[in-house]
């Protein structure tokens, strides 16, 4: 216990010398900075201790025949510049962005949509991916006045896990635990508030299979059947960065997009549970084909599979063997 406490320790003080660093740096400097970054983990740190053939796998599947093996070393060395530049972001522009400068860091995409949907009275839940900055996206709809329960998975580290409350409280969320926090989000749902959740991770063989670019990918189920439950509107949207792209006063900006929103109440089929899934995961499908190396490919998306599969799989060798 006094050994991981320690480590923790020192990984929070490696963190907030960095945090320092970040702080003195322009944006523009910290772009530079994590290219390099991004040059050394992806050509000097051994990759099985960076997950590239997860990565590798999983881009070569999911844009079968749409990247040559050069565009797909190259998604993911542009992967993990997009994902350093993402944690300067969160440190950097926590403090520097604000209410009398953000209309000109983000381009909205498709925003009637997603204002008649915060004001129609309902309550809605907004779905995005690891994908993009998504960290910027929950501050911006509080700088806006949209204050949103935010589903979150706890941080290993207490200590950095405090530091990143901190910064998501600043503009005025509410944090809800993603094992236990179930009761607070029917809650929020039931009050017709707003929920913002993360929906693209493996949900083991409890999930439903949906196809997630052509292969199918175990979801959570709770999305779906918490918005016919409380009738609530589902937003699908991102957050993501134009790279080449600066504003005058040295920031970077963005392309904020809700792809779609779906209510439960045009569903159709027999089962709108998988219809929902289906829906939300396309529209996720969507907006990472447009810009594939912001999105976190190390991930295990499809780690679980159905389970006729796996037993056709187990039994191949004995029909093979007869």
């Amino acid at each position: 216990m006094h050994r991981r406490r320690v480590r923790h320790l020192v990984e929070f003080f490696v963190f907030r010398a960095m945090v320092c660093v970040c702080q003195i740096l322009s944006p523009r400097a910290a772009a530079r900075v994590a290219e390099s970054l991004a040059f050394v983990i992806h050509r000097i740190v051994p990759r099985k201790l960076t997950r590239y053939e997860v990565a590798r796998t999983n881009l070569r599947e999911a844009l079968s025949g749409e990247l040559s093996d050069h565009e797909v070393d190259q998604t993911i060395r542009r992967m993990w510049s997009h994902l350093f530049r993402l944690v300067m972001e969160v440190i950097q522009l926590s403090r520097k962005l604000r209410l009398d400068n953000v209309v000109d860091t983000i381009r909205f995409r498709n925003r009637p949509a997603t204002v008649r949907a915060l004001c129609s009275g309902r309550p809605v839940m907004l779905i995005s991916g690891h994908f993009g900055n998504w960290e910027l996206a929950v501050s911006v709809f509080g700088l806006f006045g949209f204050r949103m329960g935010v589903v979150t998975r706890p941080l290993d580290n207490p200590y950095l896990h405090d530091w990143f409350q901190r910064v998501r409280r600043n503009t005025g969320h509410r944090l809800i635990a993603k094992k236990g926090g179930f009761d607070e989000m029917t809650m929020l749902l039931e009050r017709r508030g707003y929920l913002a959740l993360l929906a693209d991770q493996d949900a083991g063989s409890n999930g439903v299979f949906v196809d997630f670019f052509g292969r199918p990918a175990s979801t959570h189920k709770a999305i779906a059947l918490m918005a016919l439950e409380y009738q609530a509107l589902i937003c699908v949207g991102y957050a993501a960065r134009l790279d080449d792209e600066w504003t005058a006063a040295g920031l970077p900006r963005f392309e904020f997009g809700c792809e779609t929103v779906i209510d439960p109440r045009d569903c159709t089929s027999a089962d709108p549970v998988r219809e929902l899934t289906e829906l939300y995961s396309a529209a996720l499908e969507r907006v990472i084909r447009r810009t594939p190396h912001q999105y976190f490919w190390v991930h295990r998306r499809w780690k679980s599979r159905p389970k006729a599969r796996r037993r056709a799989t187990s039994t191949a060798p004995l029909r093979k063997a007869s």
